[in-house]
């Protein structure tokens, strides 16, 4: 490494190979920065950079009052076909779970007229979720569905598995999925659901759901925890 790589970053790099050699375990708990501080040999604000470099990658993460964990490898969403959310966490090894915040039948909204492609008067089912993985929320999701879908479905069939329960039990079919995914930093009401700081950075995404004939199945708006979820692009 360069001399004139800052300490902070070499730290950063000797903290993170110790991960990567198994010295600190996924979910351990890192010594004290003060312990830290002088088994590396430097200041603790030095120390202090180093740590809060690698939670701002993810590798590790900062729990106010508890103290810096390794964190979990980052829930991945590959951004070819369309994929729940359910089967995303699942194919990975961990549980998924769902919280409801809201759920309720209303008139669509201009944005929402847009993108589902239906009229004023039409109604809609209007849903917002945590959702989970390992009891660990990884995003915030509103989901706008006309309601003409799902009118036969009661409220956990929908807020479980809406794609599973649309195939089982309407013969849906899933077309294409149009996404818009931008930066953004954490408001208040996003960071409380998310176990958040406020201005914590956050990923946002717009998706469009269409079923096979191309009629417009769903309208989501999510926010992701920056350090806990990233999508990979396949070509």
């Amino acid at each position: 490494m360069s001399e004139s790589t800052p300490i902070y970053m070499r730290i950063h790099d000797q903290i993170q190979q110790c991960i990567e050699e198994g010295k600190w375990q996924v979910g351990d708990r890192l010594p004290a920065e003060r312990i830290l501080a002088e088994q590396f040999s430097v200041s603790r604000m030095t120390l202090r950079q180093a740590i809060q470099t690698l939670a701002d990658e993810g590798i590790l993460e900062r729990k106010v009052g508890s103290g810096t964990y390794v964190a979990s490898q980052k829930v991945q969403e590959k951004m070819s076909g369309i994929t729940s959310f359910t089967e995303i966490i699942e194919n990975q090894g961990k549980i998924p779970s769902s919280k409801t915040v809201f759920y309720k039948v209303v008139k669509p909204n201009l944005q929402e007229q847009e993108a589902l492609q239906i009229d004023g008067e039409d109604k809609i089912v209007r849903m917002e979720r945590i959702r989970y993985a390992n009891e660990i929320p990884i995003c915030v999701e509103t989901t706008s569905i006309p309601y003409e879908f799902i009118m036969n479905l009661d409220k956990t069939e929908i807020s479980s598995s809406l794609y599973a329960t649309l195939a089982k039990k309407e013969n849906l079919r899933l077309g294409k999925a149009v996404q818009h995914i931008t930066a953004s930093l954490a408001s208040d009401k996003i960071a409380d659901l998310l176990e958040l700081k406020v201005g914590e950075p956050i990923l946002q995404l717009r998706q469009t759901t269409f079923l096979k004939d191309g009629r417009p199945l769903e309208y989501v708006r999510s926010k992701y925890a920056a350090h806990r979820f990233e999508f990979v692009l396949e070509k």
